[in-house]
């Protein structure tokens, strides 16, 4: 009998989850039999592993094979174990030192050829391994790139299943192996510039909304008709943002890693904040993650520390558009399995846009509306009112004027996000003694009656729309919050009356124009 172990990292979530890959092989027919709750993709490792040794000039041992990965109770998946079960096997087998390979993670998919292809979601994979403590990583050469963006571990890149077995010979006679991947190349792509706030024509009262929105986290809606720059505002609202730290960016960069999206080949982290603009027809699971089989984080989750934006926002399914409340609230969000429950972070801010009618033209300047009454009536309503009341500040959007087309330009994005910077400083040393940053995470209750409570006198006109129904609870703490962050981009101070009656301007400024 002969057992040999090696290390690999499964998915769970968009964690990292170590993995002890055991062989043993024992007399008898020749036979590979896998045990540990393992997937199809998994269970077919088997035969790619055997071809894959072959070529690499092992033959794999005629003889009862049984593979197991650890923790058993939990579900592996993917076809990312496959090196991992090749080198275990070879260690059972002799033909590597199974002292080598029991301390290092190996990660990759083999080709029956034994050339080792990259896979998904290294990133998490590499993050992992250094949790669990393990000094080196194997990974395809493909995916070093990515991998390297992890410090505190070595990362040693593999190009083929051979050139893996040398390595170990030369390591066990003290010879000094050569490296099998190249480095990264030198950064050669150009950081992502966003489009500038001046080219958005007019659109005084939505510019300003829009350096709102970023200054204190607020989500956005955008209405108006087709061609007056809804699209063009949302697009511009990530280059408001302030940079992702090191840490938000390796959040971003999980999530893309995990779907296969790392921009750049996954050389450098990218600091600029996401932005995610599905399309109307996107499903449950594309929204908000699940999927069969493993979960998968959806579009909510890939624009974490961002902008998740939804253009004809009426179009969207209402299921969908109402899963997006809990995540709105929670920042993260929940996927249910019979096997387990996953969690995707989704800490975004939502902009949305419509057109005020199916035909677009149903206020403001332009087009006669040729929608009738009932079809003007249901097609905001489609939004769902408690997916509407979360959001912040709700802004009607009308063409430019001829005169605005040949106006002045509106300040750039490299001014505006300036006083961004600004006013977000003012709010984190204001609410540092509380743990918060933004002016969207302070409780409701602190702002009504805690230590940042406002006179009556200034909040009059929140009560009367409290009492009158036109404001739920939900938007008078919304208005509140709004009303501080108004504040915040004038300098700093305490709200005003007038910022305050701004406020619920802002937030009420749609139903006004329909």
């Amino acid at each position: 009998m002969h057992l040999g172990r090696t290390r690999s990292v499964g998915l769970v979530g968009i964690r990292g989850m170590l993995v002890d890959v055991e062989v043993d092989i024992t007399p008898g027919l020749p036979k590979i039999v896998f045990s540990g709750t393992v997937d199809p993709a998994v269970r077919e490792a088997g035969e790619r592993v055997r071809s894959a040794t072959a070529y690499s000039g092992v033959p794999f041992p005629p003889r009862r094979v049984t593979i197991n990965l650890s923790p058993a109770s939990v579900p592996k998946s993917g076809s990312g174990f496959d090196l991992a079960i090749a080198v275990a096997v070879l260690a059972a087998a002799r033909a590597v030192p199974a002292a080598l390979v029991d301390g290092v993670v190996h990660l990759g998919e083999l080709a029956l050829d034994g050339t080792v292809r990259g896979i998904r979601g290294v990133l998490p994979l590499v993050l992992g391994a250094r949790a669990a403590g393990f000094p080196t990583v194997v990974v395809p050469w493909a995916n070093v790139p990515e991998a390297r963006l992890v410090s505190g571990i070595e990362v040693v890149g593999v190009r083929d299943l051979g050139g893996l077995i040398t390595r170990y010979h030369d390591l066990d006679q003290g010879r000094c192996p050569v490296e099998l991947a190249d480095p990264p190349a030198a950064e050669a792509t150009q950081s992502f510039v966003p489009p500038d706030l001046a080219e958005v024509v007019g659109q005084d009262d939505a510019r300003h909304a829009l350096a709102m929105a970023a200054a204190g986290g607020h989500h956005l809606a955008l209405v108006g008709p087709p061609g007056a720059g809804k699209t063009m505002l949302a697009e511009r609202l990530p280059g408001l943002l302030p940079r992702l730290t090191e840490e938000q960016a390796l959040e971003v960069a999980t999530v893309a890693s995990v779907l296969g999206v790392l921009p750049a080949g996954g050389r450098v982290l990218s600091h600029q904040a996401p932005f995610v603009a599905p399309h109307h027809g996107a499903s449950m699971a594309a929204m908000v993650g699940g999927g069969s089989g493993t979960a998968r984080p959806g579009a909510v989750s890939l624009s974490h520390h961002g902008v998740l934006f939804l253009d004809e926002a009426p179009e969207f399914a209402a299921a969908v558009l109402q899963a997006l409340r809990q995540p709105m609230e929670a920042g993260e969000v929940t996927v249910a399995r019979a096997n387990g429950a996953f969690r995707f972070p989704a800490r975004f801010q939502l902009v949305i846009a419509a057109n005020p009618c199916p035909c677009g033209h149903g206020s403001g300047k332009g087009l006669r509306c040729t929608c009738r009454p009932h079809e003007r009536r249901r097609y905001l309503t489609r939004l769902g009112g408690p997916l509407v009341d979360r959001l912040d500040i709700q802004v009607y959007v009308d063409r430019p004027t001829r005169a605005q087309l040949t106006g002045p330009p509106g300040e750039p994005t490299e001014v505006v996000a300036a006083r961004v910077r600004e006013a977000r400083a003012i709010q984190g040393e204001r609410l540092a003694p509380w743990g918060w940053s933004l002016n969207r995470d302070v409780p409701g209750s602190v702002l009504r009656t805690g230590p940042l409570a406002l006179p009556r006198a200034r909040t009059a006109v929140l009560d009367q729309a409290l009492d009158r129904g036109r404001l739920s609870l939900r938007g008078y703490d919304r208005c509140l919050r709004m009303a501080w962050t108004l504040r915040d981009l004038d300098g700093g101070g305490t709200p005003t009356a007038d910022d305050i009656a701004s406020a619920l301007t802002l937030r009420c400024s749609t139903e006004e124009a329909a």
